[in-house]
C-alpha cells in the first residue's frame, strides 16, 4: 500500500459516528419590543429614524431632508426620485449619485441592522457610491435577533446580501471618529408600510 493509500484508509477509519446537531435555542426570551429596540440601536450606529410625514409624501420629506441633492436615485415605487435604478446599466453611472432609496427585506432590532441584496438594490454600487441611503422599512418586518434573522430564507435566495447597521464609519488611533469615510455619509430609516401579497 502507497502512503498515500495508507493516509486516506487512516482518515476514513477515523471517521466519526454522525450525530443530529443540536437544537440551538433563539434566545428570544425576553426581548423587549422589536420596533423599540431597533430605534435604539439603529441610533447608536449613527442612524437616523425620520417618521412619515403625516400626509404620507416620502419624497418631499427627503427633499426637505436633502435640500442640496441633485440626482435622488429611486429603487423604490414609493419615490420617483430624478433617476431610476431599472435604467442603470452600468454601476459607474451611479457615482454622482447624492440620495439612493431603498426599500430593506427585513431588519434586526438586537443590530440596529438593515438587510439588503442584490433583489433591493438592483444594482450593488447604490448602497455604497451614494452619498446618503434612505431605506423604507416597514416597522413589521423588524425581527427581534440575528438568531431569527439567520433562520430566514432570504440568505438562501439571493448571491449578495449585507446587514447595514448605520453609515460608513471609521476611528483613528486617538478615537476620532469619522462618519462617512468609505461610503454612505448617512442613513436613513422611514418606517413605510410595506404592500404584501393577498392569499
Amino acid at each position: 500500500m502507497s502512503s498515500r493509500n495508507a493516509i486516506l484508509a487512516s482518515l476514513r477509519a477515523a471517521q466519526r459516528t454522525p450525530a443530529t446537531l443540536p437544537d440551538v435555542p433563539m434566545f428570544d426570551v425576553g426581548l423587549p419590543p422589536a420596533l423599540d429596540r431597533f430605534k435604539e440601536t439603529f441610533a447608536q450606529m449613527g442612524g437616523i429614524w425620520a417618521e412619515m410625514p403625516a400626509d404620507g409624501d416620502i419624497e418631499a420629506l427627503i427633499r426637505t431632508r436633502f435640500t442640496d441633492a441633485k440626482v435622488i436615485c429611486s429603487a423604490v415605487p414609493e419615490v420617483a426620485g430624478t433617476q431610476r435604478i431599472e435604467e442603470v446599466r452600468d454601476p459607474h453611472e451611479l457615482d454622482d449619485v447624492d440620495v439612493g432609496v431603498v426599500r430593506p427585506r427585513f431588519a434586526v432590532a438586537e443590530t440596529g441592522s438593515i438587510w439588503l441584496s442584490e433583489m433591493q438594490y438592483h444594482v450593488n454600487a447604490l448602497g455604497y457610491l451614494s452619498q446618503h441611503l434612505v431605506a423604507l422599512l416597514d416597522p413589521a418586518d423588524i425581527v427581534g435577533n440575528l438568531h431569527h434573522a439567520y433562520h430566514r430564507s432570504e440568505f438562501f435566495a439571493v448571491n449578495y446580501a449585507v446587514l447595514m447597521s448605520g453609515p460608513s464609519a471609521t476611528a483613528d488611533i486617538e478615537g476620532v471618529l469619522i462618519r462617512g469615510a468609505q461610503g454612505i455619509r448617512s442613513l436613513t430609516v422611514i418606517p413605510a408600510t410595506r404592500v404584501r401579497a393577498s392569499g
